[in-house]
């Protein structure tokens, strides 16, 4: 199989540099390590301007969005370059909550205001790559667009590259226009969040309690284990999305952060987590399950840590998701290959500490990614236990479409890596507005104060970027 042409690039571009640069570019998306974690968070990605793009309006039962897709990449094979970074060109995009009703019959919310689509899958020729931990960058060409001959495809990756280079040259990029607040109106209720100006809630604060209350009868009652009762805030844009990017990665930097511009909307992300990884063949997912607020001093910041560790109530939470999860691998999976190396570990943020566990298997025969997305998707830590009955609930209470919330941005290349986040910690910028939901896991022993409180602490970092 054909490699695709390298150019590293001396000095390394910063990231936020050449995001700018990129701007004006279409379909611009940044896959970016903010936070440095050990083995997580150690790859940036950045792309533009693809080949084709696949779009999903309007999810219906039975649809089978990852088809074309599949084949899209499958007529274009190409091995990965040893010792760089694991995303060399490939599809990269979104898919919403919303997706999910694909593959389950799921009722619609009552309001679905900024009409995002269900599926934006970009197919791009070329990334520009970042290995922080090697202070090094990569531009990686496959030059698909001049076709199948290899001279062909050499020559239009020079020339991608080449083009990519003289972007990257332009000191002073012309910044784009700032949105103009729109008249459009929100259909949902919209109630001051107390202690937040500026910012309006689908839920007043007692609505959100009586949410929680209502959960709490539905887990008594059997329906359900756990479910993730979110609200959503909204605010006037004051800037442009890149804009806010850049003050969102500053104030609370994420080991899976992105950026993705399409159309006239904007997804701006400092997510946390991850939700499917494939590496020859194995798959690792990591739910994130307990929360605590981060505190002032190191000492009290321990005893929150140590608090949050022995939290029967936190830890049964996370254990519940992780059993969740095994059962979705195991679709797809390798019987016996489903191993769980971390459980309910703390890990610390810019305004929070969360209990993360990390779940991993190995892809059956003939299986790939686009066959764990169908089983996984969206991912159990931000819809409950069981699933279905969890994601029937959350519609019900939330009563607003989720969109990119609790959805994904992801990559796959061409030779079938592929690494996907959740958009938790997640602006949406369209029609003038940004909003960006905030939720929990409510089970038995929950609290509504404390999950309301929950939620704001959660968004904490992301309202700052917008002051």
């Amino acid at each position: 199989m054909p490699l695709p042409l390298v150019h590293e690039l001396d000095p390394v571009p910063e990231v936020d540099a050449a995001l700018k640069a990129f701007a004006k570019w279409t379909d611009v998306v940044l896959l970016e390590s903010a936070m440095l974690r050990g083995g997580v968070g150690r790859y940036s990605f950045l792309t533009a301007a693809p080949e084709q793009t696949f779009v999903l309006t309007v999810p219906r039962f039975g649809d089978h969005p990852f088809n074309a897709v599949r084949e899209w990449l499958a007529e274009r094979p190409a091995e990965r370059v040893p010792g760089l970074p694991p995303f060399q060109g490939g599809a990269v995009g979104l898919l919403s909550y919303e997706l999910g009703r694909c593959w389950e019959r799921l009722p619609r919310a009552v309001h679905d205001e900024f009409e995002l689509p269900a599926m934006v899958l970009g197919m791009y020729d070329w990334v520009l790559a970042w290995d922080h931990v090697a202070g090094r960058a990569w531009i990686i060409a496959h030059g698909w667009d001049g076709g199948t001959t290899p001279g062909n495809r050499a020559k239009a990756a020079d020339q991608r590259i080449d083009a990519v280079l003289d972007a990257l040259r332009v000191d002073e990029p012309d910044p784009p226009r700032p949105s103009p607040f729109s008249e459009f109106r929100v259909s949902a209720p919209a109630h001051p969040v107390p202690g937040v100006d500026g910012v309006l809630s689908n839920f007043s604060r007692e609505a959100y309690l009586q949410a929680v209350d209502r959960v709490i009868e539905y887990i008594r009652a059997g329906d359900i284990y756990q479910a993730n009762l979110s609200q959503r805030l909204m605010s006037p844009a004051l800037c442009t999305p890149l804009e806010l990017y850049g003050r969102l990665r500053r104030r609370n930097p994420a080991p899976f952060a992105a950026y993705f511009a399409h159309d006239d909307w904007a997804i701006v992300s400092s997510s946390p987590e991850r939700f499917v990884r494939v590496e020859e063949g194995i798959v690792e997912t990591r739910p994130i399950k307990g929360t605590r607020q981060r505190r002032s001093t190191p000492e009290a910041d321990l005893l929150t840590r140590d608090e949050l560790r022995e939290s029967e109530k936190d830890q049964a939470e996370n254990v519940m998701i992780v059993d969740l999860l095994r059962n979705d691998l195991s679709k797809v999976c390798r019987p016996g290959s489903i191993s769980v190396p971390q459980l309910c570990e703390v890990e610390a943020y810019e305004t929070v500490q969360h209990l993360v566990s990390e779940v991993r298997g190995e892809l059956g025969e003939g299986r790939d990614f686009w066959d764990l997305l169908t089983a996984t998707f969206p991912g159990g830590s931000i819809t409950g236990a069981p699933k279905v009955r969890a994601m029937e609930i959350i519609t019900e209470l939330e009563q607003v479409a989720r969109g990119p919330y609790c959805g994904s941005l992801l990559y796959c290349g061409f030779d079938g890596t592929a690494d996907s986040n959740i958009l938790i910690r997640t602006f949406i910028q369209r029609h003038g507005w940004v909003h960006g939901p905030a939720g929990g896991g409510i089970v038995a022993a929950s609290d509504p104060v404390t999950e309301y409180e929950e939620t704001l602490h959660k968004a904490a970092g992301m309202l700052r970027a917008l002051m």
